[in-house]
């Protein structure tokens, strides 16, 4: 019997009629494991995931595999989006036993009294393909060993979980120094890739938070390093060029499967257009070039019309197949287009996105800019207004037409992280480029997470149909601290300070490594398995520990609490000796030591023209800096903000670190005072 049928993860759901007795990660599962003494099948993917449902077509579809599997094995599925704990121990696991990155699908054989893997890969193939033996061949082969190598498999368990707990030994006695920033700095530039942009070669990923600390590290050494700089915009341009970018819908596929960026895996997550918004907000700031306004302006607009919720929560993902082909809701053929548009729409869209080229995927064309658009006037002797104002209208006809198409599916759990890593996002796009409904959707998902993701003083990490639940993980309470700081300078509300800081009490409650010092990615009293990360370095989002530390030393210098401060230094101390193996991994951490060895500045406004006055010095990039425009109403503030009293006149309190400054009390000498 399948035992999906009640979970709430769309990704369970699309296995629930599976022939394979599927159990969800759960105690049911794991003793009947130990009562046959029979191995578990642990698999690991999620909803949008290509791959996932090639092996789901292949294996998990076919009777004779599926009664292979419940032959011989516990079978436990699990969507990594909302048991990350579990996909960070098994990724892990899988790293150690192959010495090969993972991946999803993720399929682990575990022990069924201890859980410990001793045998795993991620897609197998029904038949020998790929330079991978056939799934049933190792099905049956991993029995075997199971069965007749139990002393093997004892001195294995005993060693895998030493170095399980060597992997996380941190005895926080380390001391970063600013020369791990160069050093990291160096290393990025070392792998960046001046022709086609992005870092190394393919399949290329957006690797947000190395070009954050790249932005970051540029502006804190005097902005006078233009190889960071020309590196980072580099990489922008080509992405927001490149067919990772939705050139007619808007947001960011999850990864290219070429170097130039043109043919995307076509899945798009919540997570990369959340942490690219804000990417391209930031380079707006520093140039002022029109196309990063419009990507960033296209990542919010896709977000807000295709993944909110009526609620008010953010969807998780759109996936990379529809009608059972993978990018077929993204791409066209001459004859669509010829029916579409106008011959000089045609000619535009023609030479612009390259289709006057050979077709690009499976006999279609995936769009992408080929030809620069002053180029293209050039080419068809246009001027350049006429050049703009036709490929508007084209994009408008094709984005209409493709609504009408069949749409991947979209997995509609929402997820607090994510939710948070968007909220940052919009409320910074919002504050820059002054748009209400940017914001106004921020704090709709904001609200929407207080109400049905915060409760009894604890955060939970996932709804669907109306059911929230999971224990929270660090990630949940560092990206939604980092949130509701940005929300404070955005639209200033006591209350989300206030909730801020009730997040961090958790945090250091509940997470917190005690003796070392760092986040446990899982709480005090969550579920106990095999082992407790503590994650340090970047993944596909950035680390946790990394943001926690950032934020928390953001909110102690708002309000004057040495304590969070202190918990930052104990993240850094307790990431030293990870730091220096291999800096350029851990940018979220660089990120805010960069903020640690160079304290935040803050700017708290209060008075009639305080709007104005924040409007006016929130349009430059300054990542230094903390804006507080508190309205003059507002008296029960928290912590040292009470000291920042109304006056007759607009006045502005700059301090940086412990040290305040005489209140400034014109807009020139708040200007002259920051610059």
């Amino acid at each position: 019997m399948n035992h999906l049928q009640n979970e709430t993860s769309p990704y369970l759901q699309q296995h629930a009629a599976n022939p394979v007795q599927w159990y969800p990660w759960c105690e049911q599962a794991l003793e009947l494991a130990r009562r046959e003494n029979k191995p578990v099948l642990l698999s690991i993917g999620y909803s949008a995931c290509h791959w996932c449902h090639v092996m789901a077509h292949e294996s998990f579809e076919d009777q004779d595999t599926a009664r292979v599997m419940n032959e011989l094995y516990v079978n436990i599925k699990v969507d990594r989006e909302e048991r990350p704990d579990i996909d960070k121990i098994y990724q892990l696991a899988h790293q150690l036993l192959t010495q090969r990155p993972g991946g999803w699908p993720l399929n682990m054989f575990l022990t069924p009294h201890e859980h410990i893997p001793f045998f795993g890969g991620t897609y197998f193939p029904p038949h020998a393909h790929y330079n991978r033996p056939p799934f049933r061949s190792i099905l049956r082969q991993a029995s075997d060993y199971y069965r007749d190598q139990q002393s093997s498999i004892s001195q294995h368990n005993t060693s895998f979980l030493e170095t399980l707990r060597s992997v996380d030994s941190l005895n926080g006695t380390g001391s970063p120094t600013p020369a791990l920033l160069e050093q990291a700095a160096n290393e990025m530039l070392e792998h960046f890739d001046p022709v086609g942009g992005g870092f190394g070669q393919a399949p290329k990923f957006p690797h947000c938070s190395s070009l954050e600390f790249m932005l970051e590290h540029w502006f804190r050494n005097g902005q006078t390093d233009s190889t960071l700089i020309d590196a980072v915009m580099v990489s922008l341009t080509k992405m927001a060029e490149g067919g990772i970018h939705d050139q007619v819908g808007g947001g960011f596929c999850r990864y290219s499967v070429d170097d130039r960026w043109n043919i995307p895996h076509f899945e798009k997550m919540l997570y990369d257009n959340g942490a690219l918004l804000l990417l391209y907000t930031h380079a707006w700031q520093i140039t002022e070039k029109p196309q990063f306004r419009q990507t960033a302006l296209g990542i919010a607009e896709w977000v807000m019309s295709d993944m909110q919720s009526p609620e008010g929560g953010f969807y998780s993902s759109r996936d990379a197949d529809s009608e059972g082909e993978e990018g077929r809701f993204y791409v066209w053929s001459h004859e669509q287009l010829e029916k579409l548009l106008d011959s000089a729409e045609l000619d535009i869209v023609r030479t612009h996105f390259g289709l006057d080229r050979p077709a690009n995927f499976e006999g279609y064309w995936h769009l992408y800019v080929a030809e620069p658009l002053e180029h293209c006037c050039e080419k068809l002797n246009m001027d350049k207004d006429r050049a703009t104002a036709l490929l508007a209208s084209a994009r408008q006809k094709l984005q209409s037409a493709r609504s009408l198409r069949i749409h991947p599916n979209r997995d509609d759990k929402i997820l607090t992280s994510w939710n948070a890593l968007m909220i940052k996002g919009l409320a910074v796009a919002g504050r820059v480029f002054e748009k209400a409904d940017l914001i106004a959707s921020a704090r709709r998902s904001f609200e929407f997470l207080i109400s049905e993701m915060w409760v009894d003083g604890r955060l939970l990490a996932t709804h669907k149909d109306g059911h929230s639940h999971l224990n929270a993980y660090l990630d949940d309470y560092a990206y939604l601290i980092d949130a509701a700081l940005e929300l404070s300078q955005t639209e200033w509300q006591t209350s989300d300070l206030v909730f801020a800081r009730q997040l961090a009490d958790v945090l250091l409650q509940q997470f917190e490594d005690k003796s070392c010092g760092g986040f446990f990615f899982t709480s005090d009293d969550h579920e106990k398995l095999i082992h407790r990360p503590k994650p340090l370095a970047d993944e596909s989002m950035a680390s946790g520990n990394g943001v926690a530390a950032y934020s928390m030393a953001r909110l102690g210098h708002i309000l004057g609490e040495p304590k969070y401060i202190e918990v930052a230094r104990r993240v850094y101390q307790a990431g030293a000796s990870s730091i220096k193996k291999f800096p350029s991994a851990h940018s979220a951490l660089l990120t805010g030591l960069q903020g640690f060895f160079q304290p935040p500045r803050t700017a708290v406004m209060r008075g009639p023209e305080s709007s104005n006055w924040a409007k006016h010095i929130t349009s430059d990039y300054r990542p230094d800096l903390i804006t507080l425009n508190i309205p003059v109403d507002e008296n029960e503030l928290p912590g040292i903000l009470a000291e920042r009293t109304v006056e007759s006149e607009t006045v502005a309190y700059v301090c940086t670190g412990g040290s305040c400054l005489p209140a400034c009390r014109s807009i020139e000498d708040l200007v002259a005072t920051l610059e």
